[in-house]
């Protein structure tokens, strides 16, 4: 590119380029036009030199000749590329023309994660049962993640969940969505209680095709005068029926939890006619799907209930091993690998 050293090259260089600009013939040519004079090496960078070249008494004059020539060039494209678009657009109109009777072409719809289907319908079944649902933080402290639900400092069932810890002391990802248990106690201060507490929980374990290091929980609380383990199994009955089917039969068995006393794990029978019962129930046709129990007198406490006269009932899910179990999905990291062939079969 020539050089520029005094407004007569200027206007030389100028009137060029005005000349090139009425010689493209499209859109793509008025681009390759645009890059060589407004471009990091085109026409108007190198005409910014000649500002260092003339006295400083001309820098003024200069300098207005050249803001001139930018928004002359500038404009003058800006007409040209108009022009071009509405050709092509003319153009293609003509050579293709619209049939309007064809019919239109339908929008995909998004849907709804699988997961969010899964909790949903377990808002609906416990709604229906008179639960309302409660959310809580993510962010917890170990007060409420551990020591409000009877696990004190260096208590051997905190080895249960693997913890992430906060740079902030005393300061972790929630676990479980057990803590929301006191977080509701302590604002119903005394009244009956009947909740849900969907959320994500956090876990430092090794990812597999059968745990993740978030996942989501659902957490179900029951606090008040005379509830009874009966009021827990009629519970869990009732939903394991609307989730699985109305047929299904309901086992327990004893189990551990801290925070609970008695605690017990809820199976189903598992239908006969699937053909991956086997697999899924590892021969035994029943199918576990929850824990649970009666609130440990020592977290009724520290929610502020008085456990000789309140009692209450706990239960905790899995929503994304229930959806595993109703569609025999083997692999729980399917649900976060955001792969279109897996979530559109929902």
């Amino acid at each position: 590119m020539a050089e520029v050293n005094s407004l007569d090259d200027l206007r030389k260089l100028v009137a060029d380029a005005q000349a090139a600009l009425e010689q493209c013939a499209d859109e793509a040519a008025l681009r390759a036009w645009n890059t060589q004079v407004f471009g990091e090496k085109g026409l108007l960078k190198n005409a910014m030199a000649l500002l260092g070249k003339v006295p400083k008494a001309d820098k003024p004059a200069t300098g207005a000749e050249l803001n001139r020539v930018k928004e002359s060039l500038t404009a003058a494209y800006d007409a040209a590329l108009a022009d071009a678009k509405e050709k092509a657009l003319q153009l293609s109109l003509t050579t293709n023309p619209l049939d309007v009777t064809l019919p239109g072409r339908g929008r995909p719809r998004g849907r709804l994660h699988p997961a969010t289907q899964i909790l949903r319908q377990i808002y609906t079944i416990f709604a229906d049962l008179g639960f309302q649902v409660y959310r809580t933080n993510e962010v917890e402290t170990d007060e409420l993640n551990f020591e409000a639900l009877n696990m004190p400092a260096h208590h051997p069932a905190r080895d249960m969940w693997d913890t992430f810890f906060t740079t902030t002391p005393g300061v972790v990802l929630r676990t479980h969505t057990s803590p929301g248990q006191i977080h509701v106690m302590r604002e119903a201060a005394g009244k009956p209680i009947r909740v849900i507490l969907p959320g994500m929980c956090y876990r430092n374990e090794a990812i597999s095709t059968r745990s993740e290091i978030q996942f989501y929980q659902v957490e179900g609380l029951v606090v008040g005068e005379g509830v009874t383990m009966a009021d827990l199994k009629g519970t869990i009955t009732a939903f394991a029926r609307r989730m699985f089917g109305p047929e299904r039969q309901v086992r327990i068995r004893s189990s551990y939890f801290p925070f609970t006393e008695p605690s017990i794990e809820v199976d189903i029978d598992w239908p006969k006619d699937d053909p991956n019962r086997d697999r899924l129930t590892k021969g035994t046709g029943w199918l576990e799907i929850l824990g649970a129990g009666m609130v440990h007198p020592n977290v009724l406490r520290a929610g502020g209930y008085d456990p000789d006269k309140v009692t209450g009932f706990a239960f905790g899910m899995g929503p994304q091993r229930m959806l595993m179990l109703k569609h025999a999905i083997d692999d729980i990291r399917l649900f976060w690998q955001n792969d279109l062939r897996f979530l559109k079969q929902f």
